[in-house]
């Protein structure tokens, strides 16, 4: 997925060199280029973006007046002629800091920087969806499961068969009613008998999926979403 970005600049001619560079870097998205910072802040509140390139010297609003007044800052990389700013930016946590005339080398390392945190933001995310703790009841005892160690759950009747790393479990319950349960997002329902770990899946084809060593097949009427998943799942890979 791309990064959306605004560029917020009084210098009509760093807007156009800014603007050529990201526009040649695939995985940016061009949402627009500002001369008024002011107008900048209200189009942001209306469509937030993921990065923004930010001049510091600006009438009406400094580029560190509008960092301090967002709520939810995206990531910024400053863009300014004054060395005097850099511990400033470095205090206000953005990415980067780029001495005008800005070329194209040293904007390709900082997109470097912005693609490393934005990998290090999704490894936490993940990280702390995986050490979730899933609770069920079996033989009138509460068991603890941490997500990240189930591999696979298969419906097999009127039971529930919870496959995870250390163990295998069976308890009374519907596929349905475990799939409601499970908040962690790294799950994808497969077929109408089956839910595997996102994590755990191996290979696939468009009919069937290794999860660890065990192949699942692929239920007709969920094909179009798990094809989806897994293609998403390809495109975070090769990027």
């Amino acid at each position: 997925m791309k990064l959306s970005c605004y560029i917020i600049d009084d210098e009509p001619l760093a807007i156009e060199v800014l603007e050529s560079y990201v526009k040649s870097f695939e995985g940016l998205e061009y949402k627009g280029g500002f001369l008024n910072p002011v107008e900048a802040f209200r189009k942001f509140h209306q469509e937030p973006v993921d990065l923004i390139f930010l001049d510091i010297q600006m009438p009406e609003l400094t580029g560190i007046e509008f960092i301090k007044s967002l709520k939810n800052p995206p990531m910024v990389i400053f863009t300014t002629a004054f060395r005097e700013y850099a511990l400033t930016g470095y205090e206000l946590n953005v990415v980067d800091y780029l001495l005008k005339p800005v070329s194209f080398n040293r904007f390709l390392q900082a997109i470097s920087k912005v693609l490393k945190q934005k990998n290090d933001i999704q490894e936490k995310k993940v990280e702390e969806t995986g050490n979730e703790i899933f609770m069920i009841q079996s033989n009138k005892r509460t068991i603890k499961i941490p997500s990240k160690k189930i591999i696979y759950i298969e419906s097999q009747r009127n039971q529930v068969k919870i496959v995870t790393e250390l163990e295998t479990l069976s308890i009374y319950k519907t596929l349905d009613a475990i799939e409601k349960e499970l908040k962690n997002k790294n799950f994808l329902r497969v077929h109408r008998s089956f839910i595997v770990s996102f994590d755990k899946i191996k290979s696939w084809t468009n009919n069937d999926l290794m999860v660890q060593d065990q192949l699942i097949p692929i239920g007709r009427s969920y094909a179009s979403e798990v094809k989806k998943q897994l293609n998403k799942k390809e495109n975070n890979f090769f990027k």
